[in-house]
């Protein structure tokens, strides 16, 4: 029999470094690639054989097919002109930490299974507590505490199971949802809540969707409205989840107002601030968590706007037996010493999956790399682009601003209605040179700048700007 192909310690020495100076390269030249993929559907399995080879391939034959094949099919989120929906941004430093915990390949289900994996993992949500001014019931060393999850789309998922499982007396992970329970969000809030709703079993039709101000934040008085109506139908309340920073136009909740009630009302509050928590490093921007004191969990995405690459996402509860105590289940075969001791985290049991990777290494390497101040002077220079691309499209006659723009998200459109924004947006996007999304403001097509990446410097706004110009008056002229 031959043997198997692995590679060698030497070729692994080589091919990486191949593939770091690939990155490398990559990272220098990213602007010159079309930022939207121009790949029609089915063009690049087209390319690929239908089988899987019998005998393995050299690697730098797969290397190739990367540039010839994949490349053309990848969409350019590091682009510095990649301006769509919010960045999923990265950086050297993450980069390296990413190759380091698939190289250990730990999997950190336990505490016993790796400690380093679970300390540094609370240490880094312990110092982002600090770092963002964030409430000290979110610390380990108090009743709370800080967990990785891979999205916020999955915090607001276990703050959810959480909350129905206390308003149940944790009796519906026994014997299932006996009442009806009703959750609340605004009409803005992301479409995870929606999925959430639907996965622990409460339904779709009892989720309130609150309406929002002329700012699209949450009314406060919508949500007492739609609490005390439900409760006088004979069902039960139980979940708000407020947003800081809403996916369409970075609107803000009131927290302040919305805790209230919440305390009042005996409801879980969830917030969600995916994108724009990473502001809160700045002590200039961190009114937006006014009001986070009475939050029972609350999430953030350094995988959008922290430099580390996806997916990491910070989760804090300010009970953690509430959240353990909804998700544990305890194995035989997971029994340990450490764990009955009481003495440490097992993370397993705050979040839905088993099985963990070391992802707090990137984010610790990217904390030590930057350091606090330099990863403020990061927030700070995005918010500067983007309020100075507000200020030319407010002095542009023929655009105006959608929405209010405190942070780097910019609502615009084009004064001559919906169809003219939707030829502008298709426009620059087939073009390649530039990325944009849409949303609907007050039922009308608004595009969003949204300024994040981390490549992205005042040029490349002001260039943006110059294209979008152009655009407007080549579809003004083709009108």
């Amino acid at each position: 029999m031959n043997d198997i192909p692995h590679m060698t310690p030497d070729e692994f020495r080589k091919h990486g470094r191949e593939v770091v100076d690939w990155i490398a390269r990559y990272m220098e030249t990213v602007e010159q690639f079309p930022v939207l993929s121009q790949a029609g559907p089915g063009e690049t399995r087209s390319q690929l054989p239908e089988a899987p080879p019998e005998e393995g391939e050299s690697f730098d034959a797969m290397m190739a097919d990367v540039d010839r094949i994949i490349m053309p099919g990848i969409t350019h989120w590091q682009s510095p002109y990649f301006f769509g929906f919010f960045p999923a941004n990265i950086s050297a430093p993450s980069i390296l930490g990413e190759l380091l915990t698939a190289g250990l390949g730990v999997q950190g289900m336990i505490w016993a299974t790796s400690p380093a994996c679970t300390e540094v993992e609370t240490l880094v949500l312990d110092w982002l507590v600090g770092m963002l001014g964030l409430p000290g019931k979110f610390k380990s060393d108090s009743q709370g505490g800080g967990v990785i999850q891979d999205t916020a789309s999955s915090s607001s998922l276990c703050a959810m199971l959480a909350a129905r499982e206390r308003a149940t007396n944790f009796a519906s992970n026994e014997k299932g949802i006996t009442q009806t329970l009703t959750a609340y969000t605004s009409n803005q809030a992301h479409s995870s809540i929606e999925k959430a709703i639907k996965i622990i079993g409460i339904g779709r039709e009892h989720l309130r969707l609150i309406d929002v101000d002329e700012t699209f934040a949450m009314k406060p008085t919508k949500l007492q409205e739609a609490i005390s109506a439900d409760r006088a139908a004979g069902l039960t309340p139980f979940f708000v989840s407020a947003t800081v920073g809403t996916t369409s136009s970075n609107g803000f909740d009131p927290l302040t107002a919305i805790g209230e009630i919440c305390s009042r009302e005996n409801l879980w509050m969830h917030v969600d601030a995916a994108m724009s928590g990473t502001a809160a490093l700045c002590e200039e921007f961190r009114d937006i968590h006014d009001g986070l004191e009475y939050a029972d969990s609350y999430c953030f995405n350094p995988h959008k706007w922290m430099l580390t690459n996806f997916d990491c996402d910070c989760f804090y509860v300010a009970d953690r037996a509430a959240l353990i105590n909804t998700l544990s289940i305890l194995p035989e075969y997971l029994r340990n010493q450490a764990s009955e001791s009481g003495e440490v985290f097992d993370y397993r049991d705050w979040h839905i999956p088993l099985g963990r990777r070391f992802r707090a290494l990137k984010l610790w390497f990217v904390i030590r790399h930057y350091g606090v101040n330099g990863l403020k002077q990061h927030v700070r220079e995005h918010i500067s682009h983007a309020q100075a691309f507000a200020s030319w499209v407010k002095s542009d006659d023929n655009f105006e601003i959608a929405a209010p723009h405190r942070l780097t998200l910019v609502c615009f459109r084009h004064k001559e209605g919906d169809a003219i924004n939707q030829r502008i947006l298709d426009h620059l996007n087939h073009s390649g040179k530039m990325f944009l999304t849409h949303t609907k403001l007050d039922d009308k097509l608004t595009l969003r700048m949204s300024i994040g990446a981390t490549a992205t410097k005042r040029e490349h706004v002001r260039q943006a700007w110059t294209w979008i110009r152009e655009a407007a008056q080549a579809c003004e002229y083709n009108d």
